[in-house]
């Protein structure tokens, strides 16, 4: 018996291959934990949305009741490594094409268990350094996320401060060295920005660069035409008469924000 210390999830639909299974980890470590047992696809999906940071491995049979397991990770981004369980052995490339660590044909020996334990000791700098890369992903996803962006603009008219809201800008526009904010009533400011700084500090799902001299807001989009060598035109839904033209490098990123997929 070793000391390995594993929090462990069992997906089995057949009680006694279940049972089985944990007297074997238990025999082999008493250090094991079983957190969780589960039978079926819907259930394991809902136990890892709610709970998969608290274990350390999986043992997964890949037939259940309600179908094979490989539909979990249709449902769910299943971060822990995996140790599959079958009677048969046609779906061994599968499962290492997931999460697989390795694969157990039933009926399994303890034996088989000690080789595919012995084999996570051995993996378990590895699967840690996983662990860690995956939780710093996803810090940075959630940062990234939580994001705030510039959503006001203070102007100059006259001797009066005006705050102007992103939902009112149509556009900005690069004249030579300076930058005018352009609103929906057509009015123009000039304002302290470079385009490329517009660029970071503005929300990417409501304005968009499409060339070296514009910027434009989603909302003030009226139509997009096919232009000459592959371009696009914009016309804006304010009285702008200068052309607006997505530069044909540009093309395949305005489409996808245009379509919500950027």
């Amino acid at each position: 018996m070793t000391n390995l210390a594993l929090k462990v999830l069992i997906v089995e639909d057949e009680t006694p291959a279940a049972e089985k299974l944990e007297r074997y980890l238990l025999r082999y470590s008493e250090a094991i934990e079983i957190k969780g047992k589960v039978e079926s696809i819907e259930d394991a999906v809902n136990w890892l949305e709610a709970n998969q940071s608290s274990i350390d491995l999986i043992f997964m049979d890949i037939q259940l009741k309600d179908g094979v397991s490989f539909d979990i990770f249709k449902e769910v981004k299943v971060l822990k490594p995996v140790i599959f369980i079958t009677a048969y052995n046609e779906f061994a490339l599968e499962a290492f094409k997931m999460n697989g660590i390795d694969y157990l044909l039933k009926p399994i020996t303890f034996t088989d268990l000690t080789n595919s334990l012995k084999k996570v000791e051995s993996l378990g700098t590895q699967l840690r350094w996983s662990e860690e890369r995956n939780e710093t992903i996803n810090r940075v996803v959630d940062a990234t996320q939580k994001r705030s962006y510039k959503n006001r603009f203070m102007v100059k008219l006259g001797d009066h401060i005006k705050s102007i809201t992103s939902d009112q800008i149509s556009l900005f526009f690069a004249d030579g060295r300076d930058v005018y904010l352009i609103t929906n009533q057509l009015r123009k400011f000039i304002i302290d920005y470079t385009l490329e700084s517009l660029d970071e500090i503005l929300d990417p799902k409501i304005f968009h660069r499409v060339n070296r001299s514009y910027i434009v807001n989603i909302s003030a989009i009226q139509d997009v035409i096919v232009y000459s060598n592959s371009r696009l035109k914009i016309t804006s839904n304010i009285k702008w008469e200068p052309e607006i033209i997505v530069s044909r490098e540009k093309v395949s990123e305005f489409k996808e924000w245009f379509d919500g997929s950027h």
